[in-house]
């Protein structure tokens, strides 16, 4: 009597890495492996998966992972998938291995790629492997879906330096800048700012020229200036994408300060902290260890029940229709929606034209001066 053949999961991760990747690695595999399927890790992203370097994940290389940052299966960035070969020589390792699902683990670039190895136009009949997306991201710049994996260890990781950084601001009455990661997305910066109390934040969806950045710093020193019943400390966070470099940025402040209030020259300095890939790092916590479990296990349960080119989401935002977007049976919180859909939602936030993205700005138009009171 022949055996019959087991049904096979390939897992993948791409792009910056995000804290609670390894744990959707881990809650794929072993929910694949229960289901009776065999598991491949593809190493180094697309890149491995266009050269063959895939391995196989038994249950035992995973029941760990869970606590640790970062990614087992590494990633790197693959500009070479743009261009046709490369997709075809990763359809090809796919149909080598006998693939029949393919979980891809990432942000923007990373769905697009599984959308375009994937296309139905360019892939032809033949191909057989059903593609579905996760998203992670700490800059939660991914469309149709609340929250991406990696972002909440990344507030935590900016709080806590911003915590600390206060109680050296708040010591010296002095003005410090921090700048931390999104990319073209000011989602990390507006949040933190609110959970660490910031006095100002400065963010690229609000559109400010130059000019109005630093009026809007230089307005929020002298209110803390005013303050007499606590430090005059002032923390401003900065998205990386607001477009201003650091060092010019505090040199124009230091001017405008010297001038409206009056400060002797070289009496008032700023200070500032990129904290760059600090945020990319550490153990995840709870809720990305939580979010990451619960999208790989409602994505694998996709695959097996044969679908294909969607995408895992968390706690749909507003009204989305139903031929785009539908509820999980694996999962009351998460619902599986349209790849190309969710796509074109990524592209509108990156935009800055999404409901989302106008809604952030508004409030934030709203709270005016309330931030540094």
């Amino acid at each position: 009597m022949t055996a019959t053949k087991k049904s096979r999961l390939a897992i993948l991760t791409s792009g910056g890495d995000a804290p609670g990747m390894n744990a959707a690695i881990r809650a794929a595999a072993l929910i694949a492996i229960r289901e009776g399927w065999d598991v491949l890790g593809v190493r180094r992203g697309y890149r491995g998966l266009i050269d063959g370097d895939l391995r196989p994940l038994p249950a035992e290389s995973v029941v760990d992972v869970i606590r640790a940052g970062g990614t087992i299966l590494g990633s790197a960035r693959c500009p070479d998938l743009e261009e046709r070969p490369a997709r075809d020589a990763a359809r090809a390792t796919l149909a080598e291995h006998a693939v029949d699902g393919l979980i891809v683990i990432g942000g923007d670039g990373s769905l697009r790629g599984a959308r375009a190895i994937a296309d139905p136009a360019e892939a032809g009949d033949g191909f057989a492997t059903r593609v579905i997306g996760v998203p992670a991201s700490i800059d939660n710049d991914v469309g149709f879906t609340s929250a991406s994996i990696g972002v909440d260890t990344a507030m935590n990781t900016i709080v806590e330096a911003c915590d600390k950084i206060s109680d050296t601001a708040s010591a010296h009455d002095r003005t410090f800048f921090v700048e931390v990661m999104g990319r073209a997305s000011g989602y990390l910066a507006m949040t933190t700012s609110i959970a660490s109390a910031a006095d100002g934040v400065i963010f690229p969806e609000a559109h400010a020229s130059e000019e109005e950045i630093v009026e809007h710093v230089v307005d929020t020193i002298e209110r803390a200036r005013a303050r007499t019943d606590r430090p005059k400390r002032v923390v401003v966070i900065v998205a990386e994408g607001a477009g201003v470099p650091m060092e010019r940025l505090q040199r124009a402040v230091e001017a405008r300060v010297a001038e409206r209030l009056g400060e002797p020259d070289g009496n008032f300095e700023t200070r500032a902290t990129v904290l760059g890939h600090v945020v990319r790092g550490g153990r995840p916590s709870a809720f990305d260890r939580l979010l990451a479990s619960r999208l790989a296990h409602v994505a694998v349960k996709a695959l097996i029940a044969g679908k294909t080119l969607k995408m895992a989401a968390w706690l749909l935002p507003g009204k989305i229709p139903s031929r785009l977007a539908v509820p999980s049976e694996a999962d009351p919180y998460c619902w599986l929606v349209d790849l190309d859909a969710a796509l074109v939602a990524t592209e509108r936030l990156r935009r800055g034209t999404s409901q989302m993205v106008r809604w952030g700005v508004r409030i934030f138009e709203e709270l005016g001066t309330s931030l540094a009171m």
